[in-house]
């Protein structure tokens, strides 16, 4: 009896060992600003990638959803039904995987073995042409609702998003917005194609700006100071700094990033736009990276003592005329 309650005691931690290291490994393994992820945005170069540096010799990954003022494509249905097919795919696929997980868990504690839980083999091959079926049948509606947004026809340059100019926003704000330019400008950039941005020269103290973000706006996410993140970044990229600390704080876990250091970084571009400048800068960087368990203090992604090295895109904006005090972080981009 004893032994039969030890081996299926064995089983169960088996069994919950397994589930957690799946679910630890759907997360993120990354606690630095950004999480590892591209975000933001780069105003009219939005859609573009940022040219390639000594620092980031490789493209740049796009920025998710990012949209350029010329591209006269609202935030409605289309970019709704656009986001909604990935995450149907996700959800399903999800669905499954549990479910052939649950039938080999309920195996593996039954004592019957991993397996045993999903019937004869003829029942296990059953199952796989079912979830091939129902996979072709997902990645044929995600293509379908992908190509419909990608022929965005009827849209008109009034449902186009605008740089944000000093006199329609607040103080601090950057990113994408309305032109300051009036309805006037708005139709004639309708009627023609719209000027490229115009170059902008920086200066050493930019540089120093640069540097001095990267470890604030790293440090304010560490500490999880939403006032201190406001200051620094963009609304848009607040919202998802801070989308990503009440994932951590769900999951119980809270991060810890120190040692942040410029271990290389160059320009890729600088410009100007109607009401705000621009420029992106590729930034090879080393921090210590972790994220720790709040109940128990333990380490459970990352490392807490060995530094880790990452190379990222920033883009930074400001107002016109503003010293290197007012830039703002506004894009993360992976290289």
């Amino acid at each position: 009896m004893l032994r039969s309650s030890s081996s299926f005691a064995r089983r169960a931690a088996m069994g919950l060992a397994l589930v957690a290291s799946l679910s630890f490994a759907a997360g993120d393994a990354f606690a630095r600003a950004g999480s590892g992820k591209s975000s933001g945005s780069r105003g009219t170069m939005s859609q573009k990638a940022p040219p390639t540096t000594d620092t980031a010799p490789r493209t740049a990954q796009p920025l998710p959803g990012a949209q350029s003022p010329a591209a006269g494509m609202s935030a409605g249905a289309g970019a709704a039904a656009a986001a909604a097919a990935p995450s149907r795919m996700r959800s399903l696929m999800t669905g499954v995987a549990a479910g052939f997980l649950g039938a080999g868990l309920f195996g593996l504690l039954s004592g019957s073995g991993f397996f045993s839980g999903m019937g004869s083999l003829l029942g296990i091959l059953g199952m796989l042409a079912q979830v091939a079926l129902v996979f072709f049948v997902v990645r044929w509606a995600f293509n379908y609702f992908r190509n419909r947004q990608a022929a965005p026809a009827g849209m008109t340059p009034g449902h186009a998003r605008q740089p944000l100019t000093p006199e329609a926003a607040p103080t601090g704000s950057h990113g994408a917005g309305s032109n300051g330019a009036g309805p006037m400008a708005a139709a004639a950039m309708g009627a023609a194609p719209q000027a490229a941005p115009a170059p902008l020269q920086l200066q050493e103290r930019d540089f120093t700006a640069f540097e001095r973000l990267l470890g604030e706006v790293q440090t304010a996410f560490s500490r999880a100071d939403r006032t201190a993140l406001h200051v620094r970044a963009t609304p848009e990229m607040v919202a998802d700094f801070v989308r990503d600390l009440e994932d951590m704080d769900k999951r119980g876990l809270v991060n810890r990033l120190s040692d942040i250091k410029l271990l290389q970084g160059d320009l890729a571009e600088a410009w100007r736009e109607p009401g705000a400048e621009y420029a992106t800068v590729a930034m090879r960087f080393s921090l210590i990276d972790a994220k720790v368990d709040k109940a128990t203090g333990k380490v459970v992604e990352g490392d807490s003592a060995q530094p880790q090295e990452a190379t990222e895109l920033w883009t930074f904006v400001r107002r016109p005329g503003e010293t290197s005090e007012g830039w703002k972080l506004s894009a993360i981009q992976q290289a």
